[in-house]
């Protein structure tokens, strides 16, 4: 061990001895970096006695990259579109397929249209009728003149619901409507309005013959209907119904004058018998018009709607075939304005009770029997007697002579042709109001 230990050509010394071999750093000279100052890893490591022989003399870390030398970090930018989601490639497949099939369609209908444009269709009109243009004596001028005054009638008792028309006949709240609506009922009656309104009525007084009965509502302004002369109608006249017939509220009907001088028996089992000479009319009338006003071409009632024929059995549902029948305003107005003045109506009698028709002939109406201070008493006739006609009217039926009758007011002076044996005679009647 005294000698010099020379391994691998390397001369191991102290430091601060001789110079180092060639290739070698002196162990007391530390290494140069890569920026030319000392590196922080040197030590001494070759003056370490306990240092391992064949372990390198320096530890080389790899430098940092410099500031600004190489890729920098990627950085997301929160605004950038992303990847879309499959819900937003499906809508917007589908907007695409639908515009390119409207697209399609177009071409194809272009295509075999010729690209020929669509002709315009019907006739260059003139000015277009307005509101304003309609007449009053239109059918719609009419209309809109009654509309307001008439109202429907609603009935709630024991047996159900009643419901039916009315028209108001003053400005204070009167109301006209059939006695068959108001019937059975408790004499309360709910009226509701061309405008939807309702209001609360009272039975003032009916009349179950004539089929009339007044209604009062606490309500007043209220527009009255004008009334026509149902004497000066003619056959073939225009006219219209109105009223709410199955509650179809503010109906319309139109038609014409059918008959006239109808006569009429009618009325329940049980009830009392309603005689009339009607105005025939052919303008549908239907359950719920009864009570409504019959008007004519200027608007003015000239009849209360009341009845209709059927060809159902009975105790079947009738509807409208065209032969609708309404009491003569002229009848209902006297009766009105007897129930309104004293609570009842007078009922028009000629003093004689009817039986038969005629003999063989089977023209004309016997009477059974003359009150002895009666009107027909007064005139000349006498039982078994056959009137043959009422001013005019021929008789067919026992109904024909009690309804004509009722059909004037007392004090009238009718014309009554009769035969008494073979010799036809005539005489002037004058009518009377019944005692009761």
């Amino acid at each position: 061990m005294g000698g010099t230990d020379v391994t691998d050509g390397w001369d191991w010394r102290q430091p601060g001895g001789g110079p180092a071999p060639a290739g070698r750093p002196a162990s007391g000279d530390p290494p140069q970096g890569a920026g030319g100052g000392s590196s922080p890893w040197w030590s001494d490591a070759l003056a370490d006695p306990w240092r391992d022989p064949y372990a390198p003399a320096a530890v080389v870390v790899p430098a940092a990259p410099a500031v600004g030398v190489g890729q920098p970090e990627p950085v997301v930018d929160p605004d950038a579109p992303r990847r879309p989601r499959l819900r937003q490639v499906v809508l917007v497949s589908l907007i695409t397929a639908l515009l390119a099939g409207s697209l399609g369609s177009a071409l194809t209908y272009a295509f075999l249209r010729g690209g020929t444009e669509v002709p315009a269709l019907g006739a260059q009109s003139g000015q277009a009728p307005a509101l304003a243009q309609r007449k009053p004596e239109s059918l719609a001028g009419v209309a809109e003149k009654v509309l307001p005054s008439v109202v429907t009638v609603r009935v709630y008792s024991l047996g159900g619901t009643s419901e039916g028309s009315g028209f108001v006949v003053s400005a204070d709240g009167h109301i006209v409507t059939n006695d068959h609506v108001v019937s059975g009922g408790p004499g309360k009656a709910t009226v509701i309005f061309n405008d939807g309104s309702t209001a609360p009525g009272t039975v003032v007084g009916q009349d179950p013959e004539s089929d009339i009965a007044v209604i009062k509502v606490a309500r007043t302004g209220l527009k009255p209907v004008e009334f026509g002369d149902s004497d000066a109608l003619a056959v073939g006249d225009p006219v219209l119904a109105i009223g709410s017939p199955l509650s179809l509220a503010n109906t319309v009907t139109a038609g014409i004058v059918s008959a006239l001088d109808r006569t009429m028996q009618a009325g329940e089992p049980g009830g009392p018998t309603r005689y009339y000479a009607a105005i025939q009319t052919d303008a549908a009338v239907n359950h719920g018009n009864s009570g409504g006003p019959l008007v004519d071409g200027g608007g003015r009632v000239v009849g209360v709607n009341s009845t209709i024929k059927s060809l159902v059995a009975d105790g079947q549902e009738a509807g409208n075939i065209g032969l609708a029948f309404a009491i003569p305003i002229n009848q209902a107005k006297r009766v009105t304005q007897d129930i309104i003045g004293t609570g009842k109506a007078r009922r028009t009698v000629i003093g004689a009770q009817v039986g038969s028709t005629g003999a063989a002939s089977g023209t004309g109406v016997r009477l059974n029997a003359v009150e002895p201070a009666g009107p027909a008493a007064a005139a000349g006739l006498k039982a078994g007697d056959v009137v043959l006609r009422l001013n005019g009217h021929p008789m067919t039926e026992p109904t024909d002579l009690v309804a004509l009758v009722r059909k004037y007011a007392p004090g009238s002076v009718v014309t009554v042709e009769y035969r008494r044996g073979s010799a036809r005679q005539s005489a002037s009647v004058t009518l009377a109001a019944d005692a009761k």
